[in-house]
């Protein structure tokens, strides 16, 4: 049987995957749309990707994603003996996994289209724009 950690250990190890995937994503949609640029330097998609991206994810983490870091972070306080895998729950990880695959899918279609490449590129910042944002619940504890 495992040991019981502390609900601040769960909300930190929440706070850390939820960053990580923030700078995963804003990582991937930086390569992705660098690499609009390169195929089409002297269009501007590659900027009003940028601004969608961000005003895409700023929406997203008002309306979805800060209820998301409050639901979880109203479940660990619940937990009454928190376990170390709890920090999320298990249908998140099987969710993330296929989001991981589904991306990567996305991204190796997307090489070498111009279109499909900027379209990726603000799906993947808008997400990670909204994992950004939402995720500081994890650290200041505030909720929305």
């Amino acid at each position: 049987m495992s040991k019981p950690v502390s609900k601040n250990q769960l909300k930190l190890m929440a706070g850390f995957v939820w960053y990580a995937g923030a700078v995963a994503l804003m990582a991937k949609a930086g390569h992705l749309l660098v690499s609009a640029n390169d195929l089409g330097p002297e269009k501007i998609w590659v900027w009003v990707a940028l601004g969608t991206g961000i005003g895409i994810g700023t929406v997203k983490a008002v309306i979805l994603f800060n209820r998301s870091c409050q639901s979880n972070l109203n479940r660990i306080d619940a937990l009454d003996r928190p376990r170390i895998w709890e920090f999320f729950r298990p249908a998140f990880f099987l969710f993330l996994v296929l989001m991981i695959a589904a991306g990567g899918t996305m991204s190796r279609m997307a090489a070498g289209h111009y279109e499909w490449l900027i379209c990726v590129g603000i799906l993947d910042l808008s997400v990670g724009t909204a994992l950004m944002i939402s995720g500081r619940q994890f650290w200041t504890g505030h909720r929305v």
